[in-house]
């Protein structure tokens, strides 16, 4: 276990040839074993530009009217003040990107993600079972949509386009199964991550009146006509304050707590040797609460950004190759989210606030559980 920065940068940057992604055989049988993340060198590296050229700066710009309408539609939905599970609701916001003509992925989709972290014990009726069987429907369906693409010749922009269309030094594509694997594998890897860190920024702005009051949203939301005009591009690049949340919320939360490499070969670090075929994991929540990196590191406190972090002492993407490729969009969609809530919504949570539970990624005991409401001098939300 490595808790400092230069541990893990030596790990995962300087000597990552020397440490390979590892996982548990039936989480990679889950998700499929082509999978980018499973992977290092070549194939990683081919996969990983994809990713990257599908989820650049010019690509997800566009995507901001999809996403804006998605957030506005689920928060309209939570402002019956029922309690609202906000993790649950959160990782609903991501779903939607399946094809709306497709709702046997989505239910598909949903049990594999129950029976992620179950003991993996291949007997029917085990949540494990159901999401074996779950994941095989998966293909079958996602084999459907690739087949249909190819057909009709059509070349959409997106992540699926640039998966299809890809052919590396040789001319040779991606099978179906790695392009299914790789979809899966994506929509896993930023499904429970970001709603995860959506559920503790809503709990963070409700612990600190101050922050949800800030002039900052609202003067963009009072530009945009109460919401009458769709964010722009420049408008989510200029939201410093709230820009600065999200990186305090990553950064207490850690949603990525640690992340585990095998040594492929003997390698010695400071003294100690770490033998071929050892677990070594890099320790990020220990580095973002270390006293030494982040001052009284127990307390949210967004201004700390005010000044950069030091070298490698903030990780919540990771870092070097195996760094998420899918952060820029994970922050948007906070930025947006942000923007709608603070604007539209108040909310009280119901309950114990203080207690964590894992699943595997820390969220707020049961969920966060809220009420949501307008306030009587809010706009109706619109479409």
């Amino acid at each position: 276990m490595l808790a400092s920065p230069e541990a893990s940068r030596f790990v995962l940057v300087n000597n990552a040839d020397l440490f390979k992604p590892t996982y548990p055989k039936s989480k990679e049988k889950m998700i499929g074993p082509s999978a980018l993340f499973f992977h290092q060198g070549e194939y990683h590296n081919h996969l990983r530009k994809i990713v990257q050229s599908s989820l650049s700066p010019e690509a997800i710009k566009k995507l901001i009217p999809g996403l804006e309408a998605i957030a506005i539609s689920t928060l309209e939905s939570w402002a019956n003040g029922k309690v609202v599970n906000t993790f649950q609701g959160m990782k609903k916001l991501f779903l939607v990107i399946w094809r709306k003509d497709k709702e046997e992925l989505k239910e598909n989709y949903s049990i594999v993600d129950k029976g992620y972290n179950s003991f993996p014990t291949n007997i029917p009726g085990t949540a494990y079972h159901k999401a074996i069987m779950a994941r095989k429907r998966l293909s079958q369906i996602l084999q459907e949509i690739i087949c249909e693409r190819k057909e009709k010749k059509l070349l959409e922009n997106d992540l699926l386009g640039h998966l299809l269309n890809f052919k590396n030094d040789k001319g040779l594509s991606l099978n179906n199964d790695q392009v299914a694997d790789n979809i899966i594998g994506i929509l896993f890897a930023a499904q429970d991550t970001t709603a995860s860190a959506l559920t503790w920024i809503l709990k963070y702005l409700h612990d600190d009146q101050k922050l949800l009051e800030a002039a900052e949203q609202k003067a963009i939301y009072l530009s945009n006509e109460k919401g009458n005009r769709s964010l722009t591009w420049t408008q989510t690049r200029n939201m410093p304050l709230t820009y600065k949340v999200i990186l305090e919320s990553l950064r207490m939360a850690s949603i990525v707590s640690f992340t585990f490499r095998e040594a492929v070969v003997d390698v010695e670090y400071n003294g100690y040797l770490i033998p071929k075929g050892w677990k070594v994991m890099p320790l990020f929540r220990n580095i973002h609460h270390n006293p030494e990196f982040f001052s009284e590191p127990q307390n949210f406190d967004p201004y700390r950004f005010e000044v950069a972090p030091k070298p490698n002492t903030y990780l919540p993407f990771g870092t070097g190759a195996h760094s998420c490729p899918g952060n820029e969009l994970a922050k948007l969609e906070m930025l947006i989210l942000i923007h709608h809530l603070v604007n539209k919504l108040r909310w009280e949570v119901v309950g114990s606030q203080d207690t964590v539970q894992y699943s595997p990624f820390p969220v707020p005991q049961n969920g966060l559980p809220a009420r949501f409401w307008k306030e009587p001098d809010k706009q109706e939300l619109h479409n």
